[in-house]
């Protein structure tokens, strides 16, 4: 059996294709022709966006989700099921507040423990809800005996399923997946996995174009153990934040989650010198931040407000035990990625830009924490490329704590109910990218209830006045 095992590994890892792979994996023979498959056979030919635009939201994530299938001996087909429930699409939710490319609803996460807070939502964590939907979908299978009413299970819940096989049984009537009463969801799930199925084994056949995928892994996890700014992460790794961002979609905010889910999916290229990087560091704090000395007036609420994060935060990054500041105190701020100007219709006075003499044991990492500077403003002013030395006695610009809002006013904004953050910026007059800057958002993901602090000119005053 080892020996079969490990042909059959050899034989998947012969092609370098990753969809050849999949299909060599199908393992459905059920029905494969029924009228209802071919109903969405023809589904998919008239509307080729869905399957073209899914395969490219999967691409990332293909190498690492059919691995897994296989690991656990799952019939293949199941990789092409976040087409049915999302198109692949972590950003996901439905009218029943099902979310992520595997479509959990809240209760079922937490059933999985898919961790879900104003910092991470694991549903949308690819790495974290493939994990539990397999999981589920095992279980499923174990209970009914049969894949297809595992995945009407998974659909339809296994209550509402044992109850329409209960009733057919009662009536003499047949309990295969195909002879139940089922939802009018539930009654198209498996004909739609099918039907895709068809339309991935012969894609020339029905003229489908698939994104073509490497047989390769695209992304490799990283474990940072610590709370890590996702756009120092990027820097590290020389990528584009967004880029982190759309691999690491279950983190709401600037950051990975403080206690909990702290892992990452980086680019498979950027992972080794991305580890030697945080190697580098040591227990340096992945943290962005700068100092701030406590005037009087201030209290922590205000500080927060002011610097666009939350009491508990600071709290965190200051090992505050309770409210309690003092004149003359020093704390850490958070900085979430350069720090850039306001938008243009409201844009702050630019920082005063001062001069800097490096020290002995100097980086741009430190002065970048010292002065809350981001690395890449700091190489942009002083026109250091990414590998320049810092040498005892060279001359830096620098902006102590970024940009300075003066003529400007703080507005603590509540959500309310059919907000977005694109309704508030237009209502404004303010950047969607400012918001998320100002309140550490990792994408546009708010609720209603919650407060958003934004910074307005001073002649918008009579804005303000109307909105309140």
């Amino acid at each position: 059996m080892a020996r079969q095992a490990r042909d059959a590994d050899q034989e998947m890892a012969a092609t370098d294709d990753l969809w050849e792979r999949a299909r060599r994996g199908f393992a459905f023979s059920d029905a494969l022709d029924h009228e209802r498959v071919r109903t969405y056979i023809e589904h998919y030919r008239e509307h080729p966006r869905i399957i073209e635009v899914s395969t490219e939201r999967a691409e990332p994530f293909a190498y690492f989700i059919l691995s897994e299938i296989e690991r656990r001996g799952m019939p293949t087909e199941l990789l092409l099921l976040p087409i049915v429930e999302s198109g692949y699409a972590a950003g996901a939710t439905s009218s029943g507040r099902a979310a992520g490319i595997w479509q959990f609803i809240p209760s079922t996460g937490d059933h999985f423990e898919l961790q879900r807070d104003l910092w991470y939502d694991g549903r949308r964590d690819v790495y974290q809800s493939t994990l539990a939907a397999l999981d589920y979908l095992e279980a499923l299978h174990a209970r009914f005996d049969d894949w297809y009413l595992a995945l009407a299970a998974y659909n339809f819940g296994q209550g509402n399923l044992t109850r329409a096989i209960q009733h057919n049984t009662e009536r003499g009537r047949g309990t295969d997946y195909w002879s139940l009463d089922l939802s009018r969801e539930a009654t198209g799930y498996v004909p739609r996995l099918l039907a895709l199925r068809e339309l991935f084994l012969h894609p020339e056949r029905y003229d489908t174009r698939l994104t073509p995928v490497a047989n390769a892994p695209a992304v490799e996890m990283l474990e940072p153990e610590r709370q890590a700014d996702l756009s120092l992460i990027a820097e590290l790794a020389d990528l584009e934040a967004d880029t982190l961002k759309r691999l690491n979609p279950g983190y709401q905010r600037h950051a990975t989650h403080p206690n909990g889910a702290q892992h990452l999916f980086v680019p498979h290229n950027t992972a080794e010198p991305l580890r030697a990087a945080l190697a580098e560091r040591g227990d340096e704090p992945l943290i962005r931040f700068r100092e701030y000395t406590v005037e009087h007036g201030d209290n922590l609420g205000r500080i927060a407000q002011r610097n666009g994060t939350r009491v508990a935060i600071l709290r965190q990054m200051n090992n505050l035990r309770d409210d309690l500041i003092r004149v003359g105190q020093i704390l850490r701020l958070p900085v979430t990625g350069d720090e850039p100007a306001l938008s243009a219709t409201h844009q702050a006075r630019p920082a005063r830009l001062e001069s800097y003499e490096v020290r002995p044991g100097d980086s741009l990492w430190a002065i970048s924490q010292r002065t809350g500077m981001g690395i890449g403003a700091l190489r942009a002013v002083n026109d250091l490329e990414p590998g320049a030395i810092l040498r005892p006695g060279d001359t830096l610009k620098i902006a102590r704590n970024g940009v300075q809002d003066g003529g400007s006013r703080e507005l603590a904004y509540e959500v309310q109910p059919g907000d977005s953050l694109s309704t508030i910026a237009s209502r404004f007059g303010v950047g969607v990218a400012d918001l998320r800057r100002w309140n550490s958002l990792n994408g546009d993901g708010i609720r209603a209830g919650e407060t958003l602090t934004l910074f307005l000119a001073h002649a918008d005053e009579a804005l303000v006045q109307a909105d309140s």
